[in-house]
């Protein structure tokens, strides 16, 4: 397998990555990652004092039933490799992989 790469419009190479892992640790659930992904790539989950992730109602007032929140992969396939999500990251907890085709 090989990485594969797109020649753009001004002829520079440019070889997208792909969304492999969040560091959960650094998160702090901001949800800017969230709005810039284009592809629904990420959700926003609640952890509770046992590390349980519990679904987060972005509509409602559910704050009480978890100890943070934290954005995780929920469609990876869908990744597009822009990396807009770790360029918007305040606390640089992505971690990306061109793919093999």
């Amino acid at each position: 397998m090989s990485d594969f790469s797109v020649t753009m419009p001004s002829g520079k190479t440019w070889t997208p990555t792909f969304v492999q892992s969040i560091d959960e640790s650094k998160c702090i659930g901001c949800g800017r990652c969230f709005k810039v992904c284009p592809r629904g790539v990420l959700e926003l989950v609640g952890l509770n004092d046992e590390g349980e992730r519990i679904v987060v109602d972005l509509d409602g007032d559910d704050d009480e039933e978890y100890e943070k929140k934290v954005m995780t992969i929920a469609n990876q396939q869908m990744c597009i490799g822009c990396t807009a999500c770790a360029r918007i990251c305040p606390k640089k907890c992505y971690t990306h992989a061109a793919s093999a085709t």
